[in-house]
């Protein structure tokens, strides 16, 4: 097993910024095959039907049979097709977070604390992520193994964890959480700061090349090493995979994390989605290094790239241990306001490949009468929920330039829009807003409390690893 998660995570990574069109989602569900990749399995296609049959079954529990087609990709004469032009988003159209149910806008930390937030909680649990049983099962967590390896010319120690669920409610039904924990060999004996990266264990997969034909080169990222940047700090990482608390489908609602606190019954509209189990996988991997001696559990970094980015920022909004948050590119269900018509749409998120992620209720908001503006809360709010923790939010190449990697997907200048409206309320704390000005690409916008930066690269990390290493390094000195 000698650093098969961490390997797998690098290659991932590094591939992402290479495949911005792979990962761009549509409001139709996957297609059969694709090129260079064979037919479906049997498995693969019955992953599919019950994934069909799992969203046309909540649709109708909502009493609806479609929602709207969201943005579209491929053709550009399609009337949905995605819009990247900023006089066509619908330029801040976010709610204050501070305006109550009332109308009335909260100006102090204890109304903030006491009145308004618990009610921001209350609507992004029911309209958005969805409402997390009472009295989860208990995880256990075993070493499985040690490795002593070397990580980009760094002595290491890995730890091979396995974070067992007690599934005694419904023994069909096994959760084991998957986890390594790396730090550097110089520290051992000594509490380091951490940071848990949000990654399954599927590397990227390059299609084989034609019979007869060359295979094509290998992209190469220049940036260095993310692990080796955080281990020169003397730091170390957790690798952490989220698919082993849930499947990244809706056919897995009645199996992992979900299934089990459900016995394997299909899940309520109320239900947590696959972003809120993953963020809870991510809590209880802190919860395991809170007893690890190497490891300095309050100063703990979450990190997430694209549909994990999500992840790791709802991790950030409902888990108050975490001390800094590196969200990237997280778009729609992450720090991309919904109401910005850019990128990735509500119609996509609630879309069969993807309707999993999100409570059920969710899908209602796709289809008529209602839109993404009745929502009670939007992005904002959900950065605000982890306020007066510093969050460093990130994304690439946005509004796309002809042959160059985009990211325009996820909406940078939405997710800046989020996190400038929600400095509002880490303001209540005695926080640093961002400065009120959209930064040029490539320009750091930190306040010591937020963080934006914007890289001129596709849909990848990678670019901005080293400045949100600074941001977080300067929060760790804090504590």
């Amino acid at each position: 097993m000698s650093n098969k998660l961490t390997t797998l995570l690098l290659l991932s990574v590094t591939a992402i910024g290479f495949t911005a069109a792979a990962i761009a989602q549509t409001a139709a569900p996957p297609p059969a095959a694709a090129p260079g990749r064979g037919a479906p399995t049997p498995a693969m296609l019955a992953q599919q039907a019950a994934t069909q049959a799992e969203w046309k079954r909540e649709l109708a529990l909502l009493n609806l049979q479609v929602i709207r087609p969201g943005a579209a990709t491929r053709d550009r004469s399609d009337p949905h097709y995605v819009n990247y032009v900023e006089a066509n988003a619908n330029p801040y159209p976010l709610p204050d977070p501070l305006v109550g149910k009332d109308g009335k806008r909260v100006t102090t930390l204890a109304q903030w604390k006491n009145k308004r937030r618990p009610e921001v909680v209350q609507l992004v649990n029911e309209q958005l992520y969805g409402i997390v049983p009472k009295n989860l099962p208990k995880v256990s967590w075993k070493v499985t193994s040690t490795d002593h390896e070397t990580v980009e010319g760094v002595a290491v120690i890995t730890k091979h964890l396995t974070g067992h669920v007690d599934n005694r409610s419904a023994p069909s039904i096994t959760v084991d959480i998957m986890a390594n924990v790396t730090t550097p060999v110089r520290t051992e004996g000594h509490k380091v700061p951490m940071v848990i990266a949000i990654n399954n264990l599927r590397p990227f997969f390059f299609p084989p090349a034609p019979a007869g034909a060359a295979a094509p080169p290998r992209p190469v990222d220049p940036t260095p090493d993310y692990r080796k940047q955080i281990l020169d700090r003397g730091w170390g990482f957790v690798v952490y995979d989220p698919t082993s608390v849930q499947a990244d489908n809706g056919a897995g609602l009645t199996a992992g994390i979900i299934g089990l606190a459900n016995k394997g019954q299909p899940r309520s509209l109320s239900d947590w989605g696959a972003l809120r189990a993953w963020g809870w996988g991510a809590s209880r991997v802190l919860d395991y290094l809170a007893t690890d001696k190497d490891t300095d559990a309050k100063k703990v970094g979450i990190f997430g790239h694209s549909r994990y980015g999500k992840a790791a920022l709802v991790a950030m909004a409902y888990d108050q241990r975490f001390a800094v948050g590196f969200i990237s590119s997280s778009g729609a269900g992450g720090a991309a306001p919904y109401r910005r018509h850019w990128g990735e749409q509500v119609e996509n998120v609630a879309a069969a490949n993807e309707f999993h992620w999100m409570a059920g209720n969710f899908m209602k908001f796709a289809a008529d009468p209602l839109t993404s503006d009745d929502l009670g809360v939007d992005s904002d709010s959900v950065i605000a929920m982890a306020a007066p923790r510093p969050l460093f939010v990130s994304g690439g190449m946005s509004p796309p330039e002809e042959g160059k990697s985009s990211d325009a997907w996820v909406d940078a200048h939405g997710m800046w829009m989020a996190a400038d409206m929600a400095g509002d309320v880490y303001a209540l704390y005695g926080k640093k807003p961002l400065p009120r000005t959209f930064p040029a690409r490539l320009s750091l916008s930190d306040s010591g409390d937020l963080a934006f930066r914007q890289h001129d690269q596709g849909h990848t990390p990678n670019p901005n690893w080293s400045y949100f290493l600074d941001f977080a390094a300067t929060q760790f000195k804090k504590e």
